[in-house]
């Protein structure tokens, strides 16, 4: 499907369109020019404003950014989730070579769960309560692979048991609500990697679980995806569990990238404001801090009505250094080292002493 630029007249949801060619590298995962708009009363909410990234297998992309910005709204489109009147889907998912958003809903759904998984936010309302854990995870296995239901068992209860989960052949009988926290996240784990997906999308995986279990949960994503070899994105405002995991880093603001590259590049020389915000907000006990912590000042913006130019502008203290630039020109990504790219009206030279002289001595 060719990537829209008209944000008027976007093609229809599951209208077929000529997708262009795959593109080159060794990506699994390609998100190229991605805009996820939503019809409502009050007007056009954009969600979603032109994300672009690949990722390789064996990679852990980490997407972070305050809630609002559109993390959770691009991992539900890439599964194909959106397929509503509402929702206004342009720009191309390529996975494995197969562009999706101009593919079929049956074609998706078929590829859901096989070819590519998610682990939701909240386990509890994303397990249906009727249905004993087992019996959820066994029609998820059956599904997509024609055996009985006694193979299908067997396949659940190694899959609890290998998520860590104590007495599987027992626990496999309970339903949701008799879990706890952490044993509703193993057991979510278990159904999306009961297929060998190729592409894991873990949606704030560790919210609302205390620190120990939280640990327990990122070393697990961590050996299974070394054992199946997938990719992973890692949706998270928590810049601990990416640090943790991640081995790229994109930084949304507002439904667009503000700021991408490697986990070591990006924490190490941030080139972009709010990444830095984020930074300083962020506890550290791996050094001592002279200051308290600094939260980023004010608050998202609509996505009803984003502010003009630069969306972060209203809550940049260094919005007057770009000469008006960023009230009035949106930036674009650009290069600002080797495969690390930022959206920002500061010059470069200008954003290196800023983070050398007045936010690194800080955090």
């Amino acid at each position: 499907m060719s990537t829209a630029k008209k944000e008027d007249a976007p093609a229809a949801v599951g209208e077929p369109v000529a997708a262009s060619a795959p593109p080159a590298g060794d990506a699994f995962l390609s998100v190229r020019d991605l805009r996820i708009h939503f019809d409502t009363d009050d007007g056009l909410v954009k969600s979603v404003d032109g994300i672009s990234f690949d990722l390789a297998r064996g990679r852990t992309l980490g997407i972070v950014g305050e809630s609002g910005s559109g993390k959770s709204v691009t991992s539900l489109g890439i599964m194909g989730l959106h397929r509503t009147k509402r929702a206004r889907i342009t720009g191309e998912v390529w996975l494995d070579g197969e562009e999706l958003v101009g593919a079929g809903p049956d074609h998706v759904r078929r590829l859901r769960g096989r070819k590519m998984a998610m682990i939701f936010q909240d386990p509890l309302s994303a397990m249906h309560p009727y249905y004993t854990v087992g019996a959820q995870i066994v029609e998820a296995y059956r599904v997509h692979n024609k055996v009985s239901k006694k193979v299908a068992t067997e396949r659940a209860v190694e899959m609890l048991d290998r998520v860590g989960i104590p007495e599987p052949r027992k626990r496999f009988k309970d339903y949701p609500h008799q879990f706890s926290g952490g044993m509703r996240q193993r057991a979510m784990i278990a159904m999306s990697l009961v297929n060998n997906p190729e592409l894991l999308i873990a949606d704030e995986p560790t919210t609302a679980l205390d620190v120990t279990v939280q640990a327990q949960i990122l070393d697990l994503i961590r050996d299974l995806q070394k054992e199946f070899g997938s990719a992973v994105v890692m949706i998270t405002h928590d810049l601990g569990v990416v640090a943790e995991v991640a081995d790229d880093l994109l930084v949304m603001y507002a439904g667009r990238a503000v700021e991408r590259g490697t986990a070591a590049e990006v924490f190490t020389q941030p080139r972009h404001p709010y990444t830095w915000g984020l930074l300083g907000s962020m506890p550290r006990l791996d050094r001592e801090r002279s200051d308290r912590l600094n939260p980023v000042k004010g608050a998202p913006p609509s996505l009803i009505n984003v502010p003009s130019g630069c969306a972060f502008h209203p809550r940049c203290p260094y919005a007057a250094l770009t000469g008006g630039s960023s009230e009035s020109v949106v930036p674009e990504l650009a290069e600002v080292g080797a495969g690390h790219l930022a959206a920002c009206h500061l010059s470069v030279d200008d954003r290196a002493r800023i983070w050398a002289e007045e936010i690194e001595p800080k955090l």
